[in-house]
C-alpha cells in the first residue's frame, strides 16, 4: 500500500474537497455549497465546467491530446492565435505559446534581451512574476518567492512602485515620487543604454491587488521608448476581462507594450499561457530559445479557443465591470459600519478584481500596521469558509483579501457574496 502524500509545504487555503463545480459554484464532499471568489486565483474566467468550453475539451481529446507543436501543427492553435489577434493590441502579430505564466514571463524575459541585445530588466516592487528561478528573480511581492534558493539571476533592479496608501501620499505625489526613483536608477544603476525592458502588472496581483496608476504607466511607457528599452506588461492575472477591459492596461489611454503576457483566464482552467509581440520584435529572438514539449497543446488551446468564444458572445468583459462596480459598492456597505473596528485600511478593486486591505492606517503616518492587518486579514479568510465563501489573502505581509468572482457572476450572487463577506467580519470583529 503506497505512502505518498502530497509535499507538506503545499498549503491549502480552504479545507474544501471538490466533489463538482459549475459556475460560480463549489460543491464540497461535504455537501457544502460554496461560492467560488477565488476562480483558481484568477483562473477559471467563464466559471466552472462551462458547457462550451467542456464540449471543446472533449471533441478535441477524441481528435488528438498532444500534437507538439514544433513537430506538428494543429488546428486549435491555429484558430487560437486569430482569435488572439482579434483582442491584442494593434501591432502585437506575433504569438508564442507555452504552459504557464512562469514560463511565458521567461519567454518575454529572454526576448527582450535577445531583441535590444542589452542586458538590464526592471521591476516594480511588489510585482508577481513567478516562482522559476528568472521569474523568481522578477517578483517582489513577498520574500517567501525568492527566499532560500540563492542566489538570484542578476541583471534585475526593482524600481518604486507608486503605493498612495504605504507611502502616506496622494496618488499624484506617489506617482511623481515613483518615477523619479525610476530616473535616479538610472542615473545611479542602470546605464539606459544598458536597459532591456521594463516588466510591470498594470495591476499588482500577489502584491496586493492595486492598480498601477495610469500616470505611472503611461510615463513607463515614455520612459522605455526614449531609452530604446521594451515595456513588458505582465497580464497573466489582470487579462482576459478581470477588469472590466479585457486588458488591464487598457484604462490607461494610448497605451500599447511591447510585449504582452497572458495566461490563466485564456482557457478557462486549462495550462496554457502566451507572449506577444510584433513581428519585428519576435524574429529577433534566436533560433532554438521558444520552444517547449507541452506548450501550445492541443486540448488546452481548443479550450482558449472556446473561452475567447463565450467571453465574446456572453459580453463577459462588461459583465465583470458592470458586476465589479456592484460588487465594491455592495462592499463598501456592508462594511460601513465596521471598517474601524475592523481596521480596514482601503476597499478597492476595478472590474471583478477586489481587494480589502486590513490594518491600521493611522499606526505610521499612513501606513497600514500590516502584521495586525495580516492577522486580521487570515481571520476574516478563514470566517468566509464558515460563511460558504471562499477567498484568498495577498500582498507581501498577507494583509489584503483578495475576491476573484468569475466573469459569469451574477448581481444576485454579488450581493449574496457581498453579505457574506460582511458577515465574516463582523464574526471576527465580535470575536
Amino acid at each position: 500500500m503506497s505512502n505518498a502524500s502530497l509535499s507538506p509545504i503545499l498549503k491549502q487555503a480552504t479545507p474544501v474537497v471538490v466533489d463538482h463545480a459549475a459556475g460560480s459554484w463549489i460543491h464540497g464532499t461535504d455537501g457544502r455549497d460554496y461560492l467560488d471568489f477565488t476562480t483558481g486565483i484568477g483562473v477559471t474566467s467563464t466559471g466552472h465546467c462551462h458547457p462550451d468550453v467542456v464540449a471543446a475539451a472533449r471533441e478535441q481529446c477524441g481528435k488528438i491530446i498532444h500534437a507538439q507543436y514544433t513537430t506538428v501543427m494543429h488546428q486549435p492553435l491555429l484558430e487560437l492565435t486569430d482569435k488572439l489577434g482579434d483582442v491584442v493590441p494593434a501591432g502585437l502579430d506575433s504569438v508564442f505559446y507555452a504552459n504557464s505564466g512562469s514560463e511565458a514571463v521567461e519567454a518575454a524575459l529572454r526576448l527582450a534581451r535577445m531583441a535590444t541585445g542589452r542586458q538590464y530588466i526592471v521591476t516594480v516592487q511588489g510585482g508577481f512574476h513567478g516562482r522559476t528561478v528568472a521569474a523568481a528573480s522578477l517578483t517582489t511581492a513577498g520574500t517567501k518567492f525568492s527566499a532560500g534558493f540563492g542566489p538570484l539571476m542578476p541583471g534585475v533592479a526593482t524600481t518604486a512602485f507608486p503605493g498612495a496608501l504605504r507611502l502616506g501620499m496622494s496618488e499624484d505625489d506617489a506617482v511623481d515620487y515613483a518615477l523619479k526613483e525610476f530616473d535616479y536608477l538610472l542615473a545611479t544603476r542602470i546605464d539606459p543604454k544598458e536597459l532591456a525592458g521594463v516588466v510591470i502588472e498594470p495591476f499588482l496581483g500577489d502584491g496586493g491587488y492595486a492598480a498601477v496608476p495610469q500616470r505611472y504607466l503611461a510615463g513607463l511607457r515614455e520612459r522605455t521608448e526614449r531609452h530604446g528599452a521594451l515595456l513588458v506588461l505582465d497580464e497573466v492575472q489582470a487579462g482576459c476581462g478581470r477588469t472590466g477591459k479585457f486588458w488591464g492596461h487598457q484604462h490607461t489611454e494610448g497605451l500599447t507594450p511591447d510585449v504582452l503576457i497572458t495566461a490563466k483566464g485564456i482557457a478557462s482552467g486549462f495550462p496554457i499561457s502566451a507572449i506577444a509581440a510584433p513581428r519585428a520584435v519576435m524574429e529577433k529572438a534566436w533560433p532554438g530559445s521558444q520552444g517547449g514539449t507541452y506548450g501550445g497543446n492541443a486540448v488546452a488551446a481548443a479550450a482558449g479557443v472556446a473561452t475567447l468564444g463565450v467571453i465574446e458572445r456572453e459580453g463577459l468583459v462588461e459583465n465583470a465591470r458592470v458586476r465589479g462596480e456592484e460588487l465594491l459598492a455592495a462592499l463598501r456597505a456592508e462594511l460601513s459600519g465596521v471598517g474601524e473596528s475592523a481596521q480596514i485600511a482601503e476597499i478597492r478593486g476595478t472590474g471583478l478584481m477586489i481587494g480589502i486591505e486590513f490594518g491600521d492606517p493611522s499606526a505610521n503616518a499612513g501606513t497600514p500596521d500590516s502584521a495586525e492587518g495580516a492577522r486580521l486579514a487570515a481571520a476574516v479568510q478563514k470566517a468566509c469558509i464558515d460563511e460558504d465563501l471562499l477567498t484568498l489573502t495577498c500582498g507581501p505581509t498577507g494583509n489584503v483579501v483578495r475576491i476573484i468572482p468569475p466573469l459569469v457572476v451574477t448581481a444576485e450572487e454579488v450581493r449574496t457574496g457581498a453579505e457574506r463577506f460582511g458577515r465574516a467580519v463582523r464574526r471576527v470583529v465580535e470575536a
